[in-house]
């Protein structure tokens, strides 16, 4: 049996596309929730995890950010993935034969305008390729979906209209996740650095605890916060820095931000993508 990647999901999803085109040699398993795509890498089932941090339109997916601390997993890379809407019906459907559009909702905010044009009613899905195997087990004219062409191909529907999405920038950044780290060397100049931390329960914390970043020169693409249990006053860091955390610079900031922080746990020093650096920070 060839390495598996896990994700979460359903066969066909955007995650499974990720998935296939970074690493179209391994088995994609899906995952019924972000939970179980962890643990599969945890226990060995899958030797990794294709997991979606945030996206372009939507924002970020909240619920990764609680997880990732407690995963026990390294992130070792990043992917990021154009999302190109197809619609999808079965066979022998035509635009003029339409008259719902079946997807996750998040993607029906995404596809409004022809959504607008071919006058479709939007019908929420639990995810896109859900909707396409849904849609696709009704077998009907009146009914497409909208989700990815490998989901197409998947459950044998054709593809009436392709990058149907109204942004076209529209774009998901994953992590993949391992239960080793991987880390590049020191010097590399396209390094990544993400951690979490909690700072100290004293006036401007935070201000102090970031001022070693400035003062060092160190560039931090992505900050991120969410309380812990439940409460208004604990309050969690996610960030992304430029840099590894053995370089001068970067090791001088983190170690102000311990100063101030109660923790701070490194989650993973990977290279960035190139999408990164084409976009100016994608982040």
């Amino acid at each position: 049996m060839p390495d598996q990647i896990a994700f979460q999901g359903v066969p066909g999803a955007y995650s499974d596309l990720a998935c296939r085109s970074v690493f179209p040699a391994m088995r994609t398993l899906p995952c019924a929730t972000f939970e179980e795509a962890f643990e599969a890498v945890r226990t060995g089932q899958a030797k990794l995890a294709m997991i979606p941090v945030e996206n372009s339109v939507a924002g970020r997916v909240s619920d990764v950010y609680h997880l990732l601390p407690d995963a026990g997993l390294h992130i070792i890379g990043e992917h990021f993935h154009r999302v190109e809407h197809c619609l999808l019906a079965p066979q022998g459907a035509t635009l003029a034969t339409l008259k719902r559009a079946h997807s996750h909702v998040m993607a029906l905010g995404q596809v409004r305008r022809v959504l607008r044009e071919l006058n479709l009613e939007a019908v929420t899905s639990g995810d896109t390729a859900g909707a396409a195997a849904e849609v696709a087990a009704k077998g009907g004219i009146e009914d497409a979906a909208v989700a990815s062409s490998l989901a197409a191909e998947i459950y044998g529907l054709q593809i009436l209209r392709r990058n149907i999405e109204d942004a076209a920038h529209n774009t998901t950044r994953f992590l993949i996740m391992s239960r080793e780290a991987k880390l590049p060397a020191v010097d590399a100049p396209d390094c990544v650095t993400s951690f979490v931390f909690r700072v100290r329960n004293v006036p401007a914390a935070l201000y102090k605890a970031l001022g070693g970043f400035a003062t060092n020169g160190v560039n931090m693409t992505k900050l991120e916060s969410y309380m812990l249990g439940g409460t208004f006053t604990a309050t969690q860091f996610y960030a992304d820095i430029e840099g590894h955390p053995e370089g001068p610079a970067v090791r001088r900031a983190l170690e102000e931000l311990q100063f101030f922080s109660r923790e701070v746990r490194i989650l993973g020093v990977y290279h960035g993508h190139p999408y990164r650096y084409e976009v100016g920070g994608a982040d």
